[in-house]
């Protein structure tokens, strides 16, 4: 099937940077809507890749904000800061800032369709500081698929 007049299959590449809390969810959803619409996305994939092994992504529930401090808790119970870890190098939240990556995920992939994700209704995409600090975060972006030939 062509694609429909003034689109093009195309492979667009980019990065949102974000300052988080000290062991904080932020929701990022609109964010990488805006992006979306600021390219000229209409159908195919987003991926999203946080370039850090102390920080994650995650989708999850995004109505009840109590969700996030449930999750930041348990993520807290299975990775404790506080006990023994060889691995200590920048101080006693790193091995359980990494474990909790390990845990949850440093990638997502969203279909696109309309130019809108395909998430769910009550589905929202999370940046996770695992970090006892605040920091400056970098998550790559990457379409692919059909958008508007004149934008950009």
């Amino acid at each position: 099937m062509p694609a429909a007049p003034n689109t093009h299959f195309d492979v667009i590449h980019d990065s949102l940077s974000f300052q988080t809390g000290a062991k904080s969810i932020q929701i990022i959803t609109r964010p990488v809507a805006d992006w979306l619409q600021s390219i000229g996305a209409i159908s195919g994939t987003v991926t999203l890749f946080i370039q850090h092994t102390s920080a994650s992504l995650t989708i999850q529930e995004n109505a009840d904000p109590t969700v996030q401090d449930d999750l930041l808790s348990y993520l807290e119970d299975l990775a404790p800061q506080g006990r023994h870890y060889v691995h200590s190098y920048e101080g006693p939240d790193d091995m359980p800032a990494h474990l909790k990556t390990a845990l949850t995920s440093v990638s997502e992939t969203i279909p696109v369709d309309h130019g809108q994700m395909l998430l769910g209704q009550w589905q929202g995409i999370y940046l996770i500081e695992h970090r006892a600090h605040r920091h400056q975060r970098q998550i790559r972006l990457c379409f692919t698929g059909l958008r508007q030939a004149d934008s950009l």
